[in-house]
């Protein structure tokens, strides 16, 4: 009897002992965190994703998937309801990826935001809201594989064109053509080895002849120098001909001024008089001419005027004559 009361109090204490374990590990391993439902709209592959997966954001971890499913509205697309930690900071502008841990294929969702509408987005249990899921790395791969494929097929073909035979041989004939220049060069400075020699000497001279130059310079620029003096000598002949010009531009004008007020008056008088002997000329030509006997008798005299003795009107002049 005493062994079944022993017995009967070892099976109470082990499974008291039990469900106390039971009860801390429930304790310990509840999530009492508050989180909020999204849904992610898929339209590429998933794999490696499930239920329980890890959600986060910029690598903080946020939350976990809740449930994957198709959408029986839009045939082809996916939604994945994820709980996300009320404190996440989820906005219009926020997306989903798909993110994979090392090389295990084990995925998860990658939450990223684009700052285009900081704006919080809001949900609840009644009214989830959605989120754009974006393809991941691998689905981009995918996408660009076939762009990628033709790209390497066409690099292919031009290395087989590049190895082909005609090419090779082009390429023999260009290595003979470099090979021919380069003896060429070869011979050329061959031959401007002695050029080269020289060209000390000549670098030596070229200095020797600007060092003159220079010199030259600066006795030139010397205020005692030849140039200066030149210079100052070119300059006093310059202005003892102005000096000259000047005194000759006053003598002119002197011999101007005494053409004008004493010469001037007595050529114009001696004008004058050749003008009075030339009418004098005239009048002894007119009375020769018509009384050519004046020259031998004298000229002769004049009628008498009116109110002189002997004057008569030319009327009783003209019937005088008429009576004789």
């Amino acid at each position: 009897m005493e062994n079944k009361s022993h017995a009967f109090w070892a099976g109470i204490f082990t499974v008291a002992l039990l469900a106390a374990i039971a009860v801390a590990g429930f304790l310990f391993n509840v999530d009492r965190s508050v989180r909020v439902p999204y849904d992610l709209i898929a339209r590429t592959n998933v794999t490696g994703l499930y239920t329980d997966a890890a959600v986060r954001y910029r690598g903080l971890d946020v939350g976990k998937v809740q449930s994957i499913k198709f959408d029986r509205d839009h045939p082809g697309q996916i939604l994945i309801r994820i709980l996300v930690d009320t404190h996440a900071p989820i906005t219009h502008s926020t997306f989903g990826s798909l993110g994979f841990q090392g090389v295990t294929g084990i995925a998860f969702i990658q939450l990223d935001d684009s700052g285009r509408d900081p704006t919080p987005l809001a949900s609840s249990a009644k009214a989830v809201a959605q989120l754009p899921m974006h393809p991941g790395l691998l689905d981009q791969l995918q996408q660009r594989g076939d762009v990628l494929l033709r790209k390497l097929e066409r690099v292919t073909d031009d290395v087989d064109n590049l190895l082909s035979p005609e090419m090779v041989s082009q390429l023999q004939g260009t290595a003979a053509s470099l090979q021919k220049a380069a003896d060429g060069v070869a011979t050329l400075t061959q031959q401007m080895a002695p050029a080269a020699g020289k060209l000390p000497a000549t670098i030596n001279a070229l200095d020797r002849t600007l060092a003159s130059t220079n010199q030259l310079i600066t006795s030139l620029n010397r205020p005692d120098g030849p140039f200066e003096t030149n210079l100052n000598k070119v300059g006093t002949a310059a202005q003892q001909a102005g000096d000259a010009l000047v005194s000759m531009d006053s003598s002119m004008q002197e011999l101007s001024a005494r053409v004008g007020y004493d010469t001037l008056p007595r050529v114009n008088s001696l004008a004058e008089d050749v003008r009075s002997a030339a009418r004098s000329v005239d009048r002894a030509a007119d009375t020769f001419s018509t009384n050519p006997r004046s020259v031998l008798f004298g000229a002769p005299s004049a009628s008498p005027g009116p109110g002189e003795a002997g004057f008569t009107w030319p009327a009783a002049r003209a019937a005088a004559h008429a009576a004789q």
